[in-house]
């Protein structure tokens, strides 16, 4: 007799796709596979014009993977989420849905099949400053069809579970990221040799350059102290934004602004070995790179908005503006460093960890339909 119980089929749609290269949600799906590839039989849905064909494969460990020949962010993230959450509907029992852009078509999926549907939202997309009116309207209906049709909501930070609660009155799953697969990489020779600021105590930053990641504040208050040089790597050469700040800034000495690094280790080189950890994102919810550079044990300077306050449980050092940060990297001391790194590091290892964020996704998809549980942290 076989007592082999057999698995519910899951989709991951949303994501540029796993190997995990481009973000959070890619990170996330990377770890869901990992910590639940044997409670679930999974699909991740990838974007082919992200992974060179030569990459394709049909497995990562147990989950299948299925591949769209559309690129999976900016607007053609619409259709590629839409055919995804198509071809899912066909094949999967449960469906979970990273960020809102295909959300449109839930009501038919609710309407014409059983299956169970969970959206993470992400932040609030459609207040991001990046997005024109059109799809900034879009983006707001897509996350009213989320809320009306999607059995449940997750929400990574407090601050948007209010925001669900107090516009729709709903009870989202509060779910935060991990970040415990961040990893300390020794300072060799070799690493000095190419990167020789190694040597001294320096901050840190690394993200999209965005404006909503305040990079002229991080770039501005830095430039106004060379206590200690700035390491910053992003996509510098993706925007006019990110040209004009890089052409403001890069003359200064004690600044290195660096091209994208996607290999984790030689980014955990420079990241892991940091002074300071510099993190000017103002939208977005629990940001993943926050909490990895918490599991990492970086003492943390954020801007000042109320997602880095509730993900740092308002322990990490705060900034506005750009005096606001020059004053604190002056007033800064080797003994607020530790302090402040020893507190960031406590909060990761008791809320920022895969094997816990994991087991949240799985009680969460295992309830019985319609049953609504916030978890929390």
């Amino acid at each position: 007799m076989n007592n082999t119980t057999k698995r519910a089929k899951l989709a991951i749609i949303g994501t540029v796709g796993i190997p995990a290269r481009y973000g959070g949600f890619e990170t996330l799906t990377e770890q869901l596979v990992n910590h639940l590839q044997d409670d679930f039989e999974i699909t991740v849905y990838c974007s082919s014009k992200f992974y060179p064909k030569e990459e394709h494969q049909e497995y990562y460990g147990k989950a299948r993977l299925k591949y769209i020949p559309l690129q999976a962010n900016g607007v053609q993230s619409i259709p590629y989420d839409m055919i995804s959450i198509i071809h899912a509907a066909f094949k999967s029992d449960l469906l979970l849905i990273l960020g809102v852009s295909g959300c449109v078509l839930l009501p038919f999926v609710k309407f014409f099949t059983k299956k169970r549907t969970f959206v993470n939202i992400d932040g609030i997309e459609w207040k991001r400053d990046k997005w024109g009116k059109l799809i900034k309207a879009f983006l707001r209906y897509s996350e009213i069809f989320a809320v009306e049709s999607a059995e449940g909501i997750i929400t990574d930070n407090k601050i948007i579970s209010d925001y669900l609660k107090n516009t729709y009155d709903y009870d989202s799953y509060l779910i935060e990221y991990g970040g415990d697969q961040a990893f300390h990489v020794p300072i060799t020779m070799e690493h000095i040799g190419q990167y020789p600021f190694l040597k001294e105590k320096y901050a840190f930053s690394v993200c999209r350059i965005e404006p909503e990641n305040n990079i002229h504040v991080i770039l501005e208050g830095m430039a106004s102290s060379a206590k200690y040089p700035l390491v910053f790597v992003g996509n510098w050469n993706k925007s006019e934004y990110g040209k004009e700040v890089r052409k403001k800034y890069e003359h200064l000495d004690h600044f290195h602004l660096l091209d994208p690094i996607y290999e984790p280790a030689q980014l955990n080189v420079l990241r892991s070995n940091c002074y300071l950890y510099m993190h000017g994102h103002s939208a977005g919810g629990t940001n993943p790179s926050l909490v990895e550079a918490m599991n990492l044990g970086l003492p943390i300077v954020a801007f000042d908005v109320m997602y880095n306050q509730e993900s740092t449980e308002q322990q990490a050092l705060f900034f506005k503006t750009a005096e606001d940060l020059e004053m604190i990297i002056e007033k800064m001391t080797d003994t607020i460093q530790q302090n402040l790194a020893n507190k960031m590091f406590e909060i990761a290892q008791r809320r920022y960890t895969w094997k816990v964020i994991a087991q949240k996704y799985k009680e969460m998809m295992n309830y019985k339909p319609n049953y609504k549980k916030t978890l929390t942290s």
